[in-house]
């Protein structure tokens, strides 16, 4: 998994699929290394000391930052609402009542916003809604001029400072659950892996192309950037090494217990970040766990913005 910072999935995808996995391997592994230390095995120390390679990547999908009494300057907000999910009243509500200066949204099917007093930038499925005064907004184009995974870029002036946000949603792998789940008869689940394995691997190969699209957004900005959405990718996984290189990882930075924001599958998965240029401090992260209108919990970041 850790080979996925060096290779792509068009070269060798097996490493991607590892990382889905992660939780289940490193659990295991920590596991037979206790076992090993028990035992008084001289192995154990070569367990134990090789598990340190995994430590920065756990952080990644649980993370226990200390906190911090800073004053924040900023409040955002990334989720993937699934068009309203179960009630579009309660997902208006929600983003009303949430205190955020800046909503990302993706998935959303542009329901009406201009009663929650922002201002609002759309594309496609992609929202971003701001009280902060939107000067510049552009869209960008991932798949071939198809608008069904777009990504928005967005520039707006904070304390007289300019800031671009991106929003974006790298291609869905489009599961359903009777897709992925297993009911213990052989060739019926044989051929759900194998339809599994089929989806995935084409899928993370455009992401590849997705991702080299996004970063460069990122790396032409003159301006302090977020970029936050759904990538429907892991941590340790090729999308998550390559985007967050030059930017900063919110829940990294100050999230405390575990960073899973999709939640249908019953299995710790996180796909849903927030990421920024190393001029803006988070303060605190949150998945908000309170709010089940879609299949994806919102996650939460405060910020100091830097002079």
């Amino acid at each position: 998994m850790l080979l996925n910072a060096y290779i792509s999935p068009k070269v060798f995808p097996g490493f991607n699929l590892l990382s889905l996995a992660f939780p289940v391997l490193i659990c295991g592994y920590a596991a037979l290394t206790v076992f090993w230390i028990i035992s008084w095995k001289k192995r154990a120390f070569v367990f134990f000391f090789l598990g340190l390679l995994f430590f920065n990547p756990a952080l990644r999908w649980v993370n226990y930052s200390s906190v911090k009494k800073e004053v924040p300057d900023l409040k955002v907000m990334s989720f993937n609402t699934r068009s309203g999910g179960t009630s579009k009243s309660v997902t208006k509500e929600y983003l009303k009542n949430s205190g955020a200066d800046i909503i990302l949204l993706q998935e959303d099917d542009g329901q009406e916003y201009g009663s929650l007093k922002y201002e609002t930038a759309s594309f496609g499925n992609i929202i971003i809604l701001s009280k902060y005064k939107i000067i510049d907004r552009q869209f960008i184009k991932l798949n071939d001029g198809h608008i069904d995974d777009p990504a928005l870029q967005v520039d707006v002036e904070i304390k007289r400072k300019r800031y671009r946000l991106i929003s974006a949603h790298l291609q869905s792998f489009k599961f359903e659950k009777n897709m992925v789940k297993l009911n213990g008869n052989n060739e019926e689940d044989e051929a759900k892996i194998k339809n599994i394995i089929k989806r995935l691997m084409p899928t993370f190969k455009m992401h590849q192309e997705q991702v080299a699209i996004i970063k460069k957004a990122v790396e032409a900005s003159p301006y302090p950037v977020i970029l936050a959405g759904d990538l429907n990718s892991v941590p340790n996984s090729y999308e998550y090494y390559h985007l967050s290189e030059g930017v900063k990882d919110a829940f990294v930075e100050a999230g405390r217990g575990s960073g899973t924001s999709f939640h249908d599958y019953k299995f710790p998965i996180r796909i849903d970040y927030i990421f920024t240029s190393e001029s803006i401090k988070a303060l605190s992260y949150q998945v908000d766990r309170s709010v089940k209108v879609s299949d994806h919990f919102p996650v939460i970041a405060t910020f100091r913005l830097e002079n």
